[in-house]
């Protein structure tokens, strides 16, 4: 009698990318729903600033929306669902980067679903391109590489803070999984059907305290996020994460994948990971 086997699920799927030169194509323009690398911006095309970055500890920010109540006696404005931050454990150095394990004050952990608009992004620190539009690119890493990458709907359940033997088991539950680094992210929302997810944080360390949403990417736009070194003295972390990017399969429909382009270097680059085991919720944009 013959075997008969599951398919095993598409987790992340890399393919061969493109080399970018930030020195002599440093800018980023999407044109037609593609991202494009340029020395020059194209007749045409919009400059965008792009978002600033995090301000020293104790300096005014300006007012943005504000989707949840910050904590009583601060003054931070913020979008996204907001938790005490109660602990943090964090492990040696290595030569690819710090992991800061965050011990939330909750039972189980909501990201806000908000479509990505210019200003939910840049509650973030995040610039939205839309086309037409471009924006000069900062990377002190010369060459790095507009890869294609297609995730898949359960890459949320694998959790990179396992130990070696279950990092590549599938996991009942999606944990907080977030990063910055020392390179940009141009992340391209050029699925067919689907919109692109990105996962965001900002976080307040002196106030202990994170907010957390869903970026959903209209199809067609790409977010750009700056290069992120450790600054001990930033008033907030702005920190991101890709995992979830097929989140939109889960809406129904036969597509149990996301086909997207990601700007990164290919093999350097430190990061520093912030991370969190409590089970996460990440409710769906109709």
């Amino acid at each position: 009698m013959p075997h008969t086997y599951f398919d095993p699920p598409l987790l992340i799927r890399d393919g061969m990318g493109t080399w970018v030169d930030t020195q002599t194509t440093p800018y980023v323009c999407n044109i037609d729903g593609m991202p494009q690398f340029n020395e020059a911006l194209p007749a045409g095309v919009k400059e965008l600033q792009p978002v600033a970055g995090s301000p020293v500890a104790g300096t005014p920010m300006a007012g943005t929306p504000v989707a949840d109540t910050p904590v009583a006696g601060t003054l931070e404005p913020s979008w996204g669902r907001g938790y005490q931050v109660s602990g943090t454990h964090s492990q040696p150095p290595t030569k690819f980067g710090e992991e800061t394990k965050l011990e939330l004050l909750a039972t189980e952990v909501v990201y806000e679903p908000l479509w990505a608009t210019r200003d939910a992004a840049a509650a973030f620190g995040i610039t939205l391109i839309e086309p037409g539009q471009g924006l000069r690119m900062q990377s002190p890493i010369r060459h790095l590489e507009n890869t294609p990458f297609e995730y898949g709907m359960f890459a949320g359940q694998q959790c990179p803070y396992l130990d070696e033997a279950h990092r590549n088991q599938l996991q009942p539950t999606v944990c907080t999984d977030l990063e910055h680094h020392d390179f940009p992210h141009v992340f391209s929302s050029v699925d067919p059907q689907l919109p692109l997810v990105i996962s965001v944080g900002r976080y307040w360390p002196q106030r202990a305290k994170i907010f957390l949403a869903d970026l959903w990417v209209p199809q067609g736009m790409a977010l750009y996020i700056p290069p992120r070194p450790k600054n001990p003295h930033a008033a907030y972390i702005d920190l991101h994460g890709n995992r979830n990017s097929a989140l939109a399969c889960w809406r129904g429909g036969t597509q149990t994948s996301v086909q997207t382009l990601t700007l990164l270097p290919k093999d350097s680059g430190y990061f520093y990971w912030f991370w969190n085991a409590l089970p996460t919720v990440h409710p769906l944009l109709k």
